[in-house]
């Protein structure tokens, strides 16, 4: 489901529409979803601040996300806090404030628990029933026209692009033995010096990259053996580029890259990280994107690629940044 799809006509939709625009359902959050031209076009979750966070804390929170959503270049904004506490009120309120001080309208604010919601503003019980009101119906609607689900929590979502484990993780060290066995013969082939060789490491990485690109856009998936030498090709700086400059925002290669990072060894997890940080990026599947990222810090701290993307997932870069002017 892409945000720019959908449309939204009544806050029961809405509400029903966040889990897939995040990839889970959020708990204890802050979400933000900004509209243009009538169209969702941007959707991020912040933790909630525990309830004893001072005011001064809490205006502080409210002022760096406001910055992050006025880079979006929305038209208005839904504030909803997740929280089953009846708190929240403070948080969203003053965030609600500091958007209003950069000039977008928040059209509403709302809390969300226990498949319910509720109007942080409305006193009309007439409207707004103390009990909340239910999504379920509109819940329903928009899962069958997703046509995928969405994880319970974050810890779902993360869970899902974990490391293989088992007779899996085992088959994966023999299938990368075997990937640097024949990494070395490839070297020990090259006879004109260096030169010659990071020529054939290319080679044979863009001949990686194409098989993994040919496969999953035809709903295929690699061996053991084809993951193995992927991930010992993109260790290299060139090959690693070739992949970032074909990734963009297909649904298929963000299962590929997914698949290749939960099967890659962690010493080569790195780039396989970041193919799947930026694809999901692109396909405006933030969450999943600042786990990716997450994965690739953890593996290679110093990576330059991966310490990019995190700043643009933290300031909130939209990917419609690519398609502007100048873009690189």
């Amino acid at each position: 489901m892409s945000l720019s799809d959908l449309r939204v006509s009544s806050p029961a939709q809405l509400v029903a529409v966040v889990p897939y625009l995040l990839g889970f359902h959020p708990r204890d959050s802050l979400v933000v979803v900004g509209r243009r031209d009538r169209a969702l076009v941007f959707a991020a979750r912040q933790d909630l601040p525990p309830p004893e966070t001072p005011l001064a804390e809490l205006d502080e929170f409210a002022r760096q996300t406001a910055a992050v959503v006025a880079r979006q270049t929305v038209d208005s904004v839904v504030l909803l806090g997740y929280t089953e506490r009846g708190s929240g009120a403070a948080l969203v309120a003053a965030v609600g404030d500091a958007l209003l001080d950069l000039a977008i309208p928040v059209r509403e604010q709302l809390r969300v628990a226990d498949g319910r919601f509720w109007c942080y503003l409305c006193t009309d019980e007439g409207c707004c029933p103390p009990a909340g009101r239910s999504y379920d119906a509109e819940a329903g609607q928009v899962r069958e026209a997703a046509g995928f689900q969405v994880f319970a929590d974050r810890a779902a979502l993360v869970a899902s692009v974990a490391p293989v484990q088992g007779d899996a993780r085992e088959a994966m060290r023999a299938a990368t033995a075997e990937a640097d066995r024949r990494l070395d013969e490839l070297a020990a082939g090259q006879r004109t010096g260096p030169g010659a060789l990071l020529g054939a490491i290319h080679r044979a990485g863009v001949r990686a990259v194409g098989t993994a690109l040919t496969r999953y856009r035809g709903g295929g998936i690699l061996s053991d053996a084809e993951v193995a030498w992927l991930t010992v090709l993109l260790a290299h700086a060139p090959v690693g580029e070739y992949a970032l400059n074909r990734a963009d925002a297909a649904g298929w290669q963000v299962t590929l890259w997914s698949d290749v990072l939960r099967r890659a060894s962690a010493e080569l997890s790195a780039m396989p990280a970041v193919l799947l940080a930026f694809t999901a990026w692109r396909t405006g599947q933030g969450a999943l994107a600042a786990v990716a990222v997450d994965r690739a810090l953890d593996a290679d701290p110093s990576l330059g690629i991966a310490r990019l993307l995190d700043e643009v997932l933290t300031d909130g870069i939209p990917p419609s940044a690519l398609d502007r002017p100048g873009a690189a």
